[in-house]
């Protein structure tokens, strides 16, 4: 007899802990939702967030931002990407990534991926080369790092600038060295599906002192900067404030109440994300098509989702292969669709982006499936998902063996 039809969500989160629904419920009660609507002597949600999200991440400082799209295109701005400029970032990412790129006015130049979906670094030297591009915004797509030593040496050698999009790798590491921590900034998201929940939100890190004070300006201060809990020192601000655009990309004190809550619990969720990461993972690699990611035992990873290719599958059998795991109830994603759908989409439907020649990326990404993995599941949910994707694949995948 076959297993049951699996009937959890795949995009159901768990509840804001209490202490962030009280504090949400206080700054409704209080009336005083802008960041910069402030009583006299008080600190506002937003400006603690900042202060206690630097902390925890080792930066310097930190400006909370309306999402982490915004994040980026400021980080872009503040880092001197001009318009027209051509900037470097991963073939294998999400569409605010390029879209980021474009909305500063510059011209995306994408990079190959490896088979273990991070950037290659060979074709990261030889763009650079070839594009002259002096700016790199790196995605750390699906959660997954590169070796961030390397790269560095990389940008180093090449005089580019990173930039690092840490949507996917908040408390991730590479030896230990927190992910957003390496280059000029790091850009991270608080929306719904990523590791700390504010339905939409952002946050930008950085030890620059001229840059952050750039970034806060964009993201629209109204000279009111000195209100920010993790800002550079008041005279930094003495040019910048003249010279620089309002973008109006604030954070509501509402998000910010929500997610310092969520602030001390993210270490636990990392390891209970890495549990069903890991029992999802253990099931799939006993089978003879399917191969998973390399982990290397310098990067810390964070499983909030889980990816596996299928190298060689036709288009006609990944379709069939999403037809038997939708049956069973499991929501597997495929990348080599041609069409982008819902969070899922490749280069080639970002028509805003010249198209450029990437077969490798191409190649990878024809056998590229996808899933999330949210803390509703418990670790025999996972089995079950794992064994109906099993399942599926006995169906499907046996011939691409």
């Amino acid at each position: 007899m076959a297993p049951p039809r699996f009937t959890g969500s795949f995009t159901q989160q768990e509840p804001i802990p209490e202490a962030g629904i009280e504090a949400a419920v206080a700054v409704m009660r209080s009336g005083r939702l802008h960041r910069y609507n402030v009583a006299p002597g008080e600190a506002s949600e937003a400006s603690a967030l900042e202060r206690e999200f630097a902390l925890w991440q080792g930066a310097r400082y930190c400006l909370a931002v309306a999402s982490g799209g915004q994040a980026m295109q400021i980080a872009l701005r503040a880092a001197g990407v001009r318009p027209g400029d051509p900037v470097l970032t991963n073939a294998f990412t999400l569409a605010p990534v390029p879209g980021a790129v474009a909305a500063a006015g510059a011209q995306p130049v994408l990079v190959e991926i490896t088979e273990d979906l991070v950037i290659d670094l060979q074709d990261l030297g030889a763009k650079a080369r070839s594009s002259g591009a002096r700016h790199l915004l790196l995605s750390n797509m699906r959660g997954h790092l590169c070796d961030m030593e390397a790269l560095m040496a990389i940008a180093a050698a090449e005089g580019v600038t990173v930039i690092e999009d840490c949507a996917h790798t908040m408390g991730a590491t590479w030896k230990r060295r927190k992910s957003g921590g390496f280059g000029l900034a790091g850009c991270f998201s608080t929306q719904t599906y990523k590791h700390i929940n504010s339905g939409e939100g952002g946050l930008l890190t950085s030890d620059d002192a001229e840059f952050i004070a750039r970034a806060t300006i964009l993201s629209g201060s109204y000279m009111l900067y000195e209100r920010h809990g993790a800002g550079p020192a008041p005279e930094t601000y003495q040019d910048i404030r003249l010279d620089t655009p309002n973008m109006s990309a604030r954070m509501d004190n509402l998000r910010a109440a929500v997610l310092r809550a969520q602030l001390p619990l993210i270490d636990d969720r990392i390891d209970r994300w890495n549990q069903r990461h890991d029992r999802i993972a253990r099931h799939l690699s006993g089978h003879n098509a399917i191969r998973l990611p390399h982990r290397p035992a310098a990067e810390g990873y964070v499983g909030s989702s889980i990816q596996f290719t299928v190298p060689g599958i036709r288009p006609e059998a990944a379709r069939a292969f999403l037809a038997e795991t939708a049956a069973r109830g499991v929501e597997v994603k495929w990348f080599g669709a041609a069409d982008p759908v819902a969070f899922t989409s490749a280069h080639s439907s970002w028509r805003y982006v010249p198209r450029q020649s990437l077969p490798a990326t191409d190649r990878i990404l024809s056998g590229l499936f996808d899933m999330r993995l949210p803390l509703t599941f418990s670790l025999e949910d996972c089995d079950q998902i794992a064994g109906h994707i099993l399942e599926a694949a006995s169906v499907v995948l046996e011939d691409t063996a």
